[in-house]
């Protein structure tokens, strides 16, 4: 009983270091979310992560954005024409969208972030997808007036609206040029629904209400449509414990958790004062290999450690049997699932041994990196060592801060790590997030060149038949070369006090505070 009081006692001491200085007493007005850890940067795109995705894409906004339904639609953008070959979009611009100092956004400003975007030296997330690197090659943006930009790529890439509008490329996000101080980043004045208020780092990010935003009409429509801001503030609130995160929910502390733990779920459905909603992503969540490791390069010691997980077992005790364990990149919600993506290989420790043996395998201790500022990380981590060692696997777990762990698979510079990918909202993308030259892209796992024409085909096809066949033949070959060990797509759960109306998760995983408003409590 003292053991238990004691470990009570820790849980609501951290609750209480991790947000009384930001949280201190509820604000009318202001609805306070948790962030699992601090912001990278407020420079959309560059210096990232998904929790930086997540509260930029309420300051700034690009042309395009992911509807509900994983299709692409207008946002700053009225309207997008495309050349019958493939290789001139027009759009024409919103005559109704001021930026956040009042200024009017003209087709200069998009040219101005466009070159900014592409300057190498800026590292952008997304500069390998428009350089010729990756879906697309930009040759030119042009802005024959105020109203029109003209983009032209020198072959057609039927995903290139898909790309310009990914969250993790920042959206290509239009901002003002006073954003910068000269060369340098200095904050975003954007077009979306909030601008940026205080960032008082490792405590919370405020943003206000941008009271001239130029919503669209309709309803919310993924990160498009309707994006009226209901209250006057938004503040994320870094609470990394999970534990003080769940304390400060039950408390009053804060209003939102848009991703809890699925263990907690029993407790909160018991709560009259808290209101679910689970919708399932397309995040992904796997092991990943070095393939140029001087042991994992062998494929049959990969293929051997993927047989050794016990698959519907890992998925079920890491999520409390809230999602379906999946072998595919590609995410379970998607219209492209279909059997060759459903297919669970079976766990089969004697042919895990068989191929170790085959492969010369000694016993050598691998390195598995792992991180707890996402719990299922470290938790599938610690279940596939285990797995692994029943085969004869000899794994260690070593676990590193966050952005560490970024640093060290943005480098290439691990042997295996458990990791975790944010939304893709197409195949071709979720296929090319793995996949590219490991020595111009060292985070990428899959450099086999037959893959790497198979999703450039994939990324210029339309028809649809002819699209799932290629991933169709694109998962056989990841299977079998086995870069990867994907597990599932994420179920996504948020917990709110009950005064809290209008929020919904969404298959891209990320918090959407617009159109959320507060009763009084």
């Amino acid at each position: 009983m003292k053991t238990a009081l004691i470990s009570t006692f820790a849980v609501l001491a951290a609750a209480c270091t991790a947000f009384s200085a930001a949280v201190a007493q509820p604000q009318a007005g202001t609805l306070r979310v948790r962030l699992n850890a601090d912001i990278r940067s407020t420079d959309p795109g560059l210096n990232r992560d998904a929790n930086t995705d997540a509260v930029m894409m309420h300051v700034v906004e690009g042309l395009v954005a992911y509807r509900e339904d994983a299709t692409v639609g207008p946002l700053l953008a009225q309207s997008v024409q495309t050349s019958p070959d493939g290789l001139t979009y027009t759009f024409k611009l919103r005559p109704d969208v001021r930026f956040h100092n009042g200024a009017p956004m003209t087709a200069d400003d998009v040219v101005f972030t466009w070159n900014r975007y592409m300057k190498p030296s800026n590292n952008w997330r997304c500069l390998p997808e428009f350089d010729g690197r990756g879906v697309s090659k930009v040759v030119s943006v042009q802005a024959p007036d105020p109203s029109t930009v003209v983009y032209t790529l020198e072959k057609p890439a039927a995903l290139f609206l898909a790309t310009l509008a990914r969250t993790d490329c920042g959206a290509a996000a239009v901002y003002h040029r006073s954003s910068l101080d000269g060369d340098k980043w200095k904050e975003p004045v954007g077009t979306g629904p909030f601008k940026l208020g205080e960032w008082r780092r490792g405590q919370f990010i405020e943003l206000v209400r941008h009271d001239a935003y130029a919503a669209l009409s309709g309803k919310r429509d993924g990160n498009t449509g309707g994006k009226k801001a209901e209250v006057a503030k938004a503040r994320f609130v870094v609470i990394p414990d999970s534990s003080a995160a769940k304390a400060a929910l039950l408390s009053g502390a804060i209003d939102l958790n848009p991703d809890i733990n699925d263990e907690d779920m029993a407790e909160y459905k018991a709560r009259k004062d808290v209101v679910l909603d689970s919708q399932p992503s397309m995040d992904m969540q796997g092991l990943l290999f070095q393939t140029r490791d001087p042991l994992l390069k062998d494929p049959r010691i990969r293929r051997a450690i993927a047989l050794a997980i016990d698959m519907p077992e890992l998925v079920a005790t890491v999520t409390t049997g809230n999602a379906k364990p999946s072998r595919s990149v590609v995410p379970a919600p998607s219209s492209y699932y279909k059997t060759a993506q459903a297919a669970l290989p079976k766990r089969d420790l004697a042919q895990a041994k068989k191929l170790l043996a085959e492969a010369g395998y000694k016993g050598q201790p691998i390195k598995m990196l792992a991180t707890k500022r996402y719990e299922s990380v470290y938790k599938i981590a610690v279940m596939a060592q285990a797995m692994a060692q029943e085969a004869g696997i000899q794994m260690d777990v070593e676990v590193l801060e966050w952005a560490t762990l970024l640093d060290r698979y943005n480098k290439g510079d691990y042997q295996t790590m458990a990791f975790t990918y944010s939304s893709r909202l197409d195949p071709s993308l979720s296929f090319e997030m793995i996949s590219g030259p490991k020595d111009k892209q060292p985070r990428k796992v899959w450099e086999n060149p037959e893959a790497l024409d198979l999703i450039a085909k994939s990324s210029v096809t339309a028809d649809r038949a002819k699209r799932q066949a290629l991933f169709d033949q694109l998962e056989a070959l990841l299977r079998a070369d086995v870069p990867a060990v994907f597990l599932y797509s994420a179920v996504n759960t948020s917990a709110a006090r009950s005064y809290v109306t209008g929020y919904q998760g969404w298959p891209l995983g990320l918090p959407r505070l617009w159109g959320v408003a507060m009763r009084n409590p």
